[in-house]
């Protein structure tokens, strides 16, 4: 008979958190910016005419001229009059700031106790009026407790939303409460593996969530929009992912991704908890292995010497990917001759749409020097006038390698290479590039001259 009860009362506790998770449902959809709308739905008990409800567990950060509400259930039969949002949240200091000229008492050391109006406090001190009409200074020092008789009106243990609603119906009426709160943020990050060739990269993303917006959102569905949504800036209202890589590819793609509007959305095929000050990782996507160009880029005019180590690669199907990229950041790591993984650099990647070429600087080549210097300057008239540039590259390396140097030319002039020993490509008004071949342990010159006409 006990245990035929205990199981019962078991039973009756499982359909009882069962029926309160089915009453409430969380739906937040997070940008990049800082930013995020709560979908928040749950049973509210109304009764006929005017009713005081209070909303609690939301976000600190809400913005509340935000706040949608809507009943689900009879939309034109619930009205919302008031809204007010109550963030004067406890704390000693405010108790005691309510309690100016107010009872209170106080318990010291040594066992004393200390009764009388509160006349003003400090960090330091309470001063008190006692009952004999004598005026008593107690260091804070020396407080062990303060009693209060009850909770000063108008502060709450969290953030709450009050409304006062006109109903025209009485029982539980499912609502929707919906708002835009700020201090939660997400980003994405991804890990590559390059082989020990350099010309295949394995790659894995990565969504970081990170929550500090004052409330945790319990089973969560939740959607990531990747984009630079346009917002109005005013004053407020109120004041070691490489390991386990391999594990990953088999599995589901746990997003959904899809075209939003001009941005692109990703939604979590699964709920989730976002606790308060937590950040939060998913898997973005599995591995997928891409092929890659290892790009070596001198810009002597910004840069004197340094070689520019880079990883390109396409954003397509035929290439392996094919899938928009949010922005983030891409750490990039290599394989040691005994099996362990060795991180090689990273860099930012803006949004990125598939289709789309993606490079990734990574360091410095060690092995290989450039060098740039102006070698002649011809003032042919007042408006004409030449400049000759010589461009070295030397490769200390065991093997043949190809350098762009990258070359920047003068702005509002037109210009004409009149002599080159290298073939150059135009790619913008100002820029031009040449594809050096170097042997190994060897130096490549490049010599051209360029005439301006102002």
């Amino acid at each position: 008979m006990r245990k035929n009860f205990i199981f019962v009362f078991v039973f009756v506790l499982f359909l009882s958190s069962l029926a309160l998770a089915q009453e409430k449902k969380v739906a937040i959809t997070i940008y990049n910016q800082n930013l995020a709308l709560v979908k928040d739905k749950r049973i509210l008990e109304l009764r006929k005419g005017e009713n005081e409800i209070k909303f609690t567990d939301v976000a600190s950060q809400i913005d509340p001229t935000s706040v949608h509400f809507k009943s689900l259930d009879s939309p034109e039969k619930v009205v919302i009059l008031e809204q007010n949002y109550r963030y004067d949240l406890v704390s000693s200091d405010k108790i005691l700031e309510k309690y100016i000229d107010k009872k209170i008492e106080i318990k010291a050391k040594e066992e004393k106790t200390y009764r009388g109006e509160l006349l003003s406090f400090s960090s330091k001190s309470l001063t008190l009026r006692e009952e004999n009409e004598k005026i008593r200074i107690v260091s804070r020092a020396e407080v062990l407790d303060l009693y209060f008789p009850s909770l000063p009106e108008g502060l709450i243990t969290r953030p709450t939303l009050v409304w006062l609603l006109d109903s025209d119906i009485s029982g539980k009426n499912k609502t929707e409460v919906s708002y835009l709160t700020k201090g939660i943020n997400w980003h994405a990050e991804y890990v590559g593996v390059v082989d020990k060739d350099d010309r295949n990269l394995e790659l894995s993303g990565w969504v970081s969530i990170d929550n500090k917006s004052g409330a945790t959102y319990k089973n969560a569905k939740i959607k990531l929009i990747a984009g630079e949504v346009h917002r109005v800036e005013e004053r407020p209202p109120f004041p070691v992912l490489a390991k386990g890589i391999e594990a990953l590819a088999e599995r589901a793609v746990p997003f959904e991704e899809k075209p939003f509007f001009e941005y692109h959305l990703y939604t979590l095929k699964r709920p989730s908890t976002l606790k308060d000050k937590e950040v939060k990782q998913i898997t973005l996507f599995p591995n997928k292995k891409v092929f890659v160009d290892k790009l070596f880029i001198y810009d002597g005019a910004r840069d004197a010497k340094k070689i520019k180590v880079n990883l390109e690669f396409m954003n397509s199907k035929q290439q392996g990917l094919g899938i928009p990229l949010p922005k983030g950041k891409i750490r990039v790591y290599k394989e040691d001759v005994d099996k362990s993984l060795e991180f090689v650099g990273e860099d930012l990647i803006n949004h990125t749409p598939k289709d789309e070429k993606v490079r990734v600087y990574l360091g410095d080549a060690f092995d290989i020097v450039g060098e740039r210097k102006r070698i002649d300057y011809k003032k042919i008239s007042a408006d004409v006038w030449e400049e000759s540039y010589q461009i070295k590259i030397r490769n200390h390396k065991e093997e043949k390698i190809e350098v762009t140097v990258v070359e920047h030319l003068h702005f509002y002039t037109e210009w004409r290479i009149t002599e080159t020993n290298f073939d150059y490509i135009k790619k913008d008004a100002q820029t031009i590039e040449f594809k050096l071949p170097v042997e190994k342990d060897g130096e490549t010159v490049l010599n051209y001259t360029v005439m301006y006409v102002r």
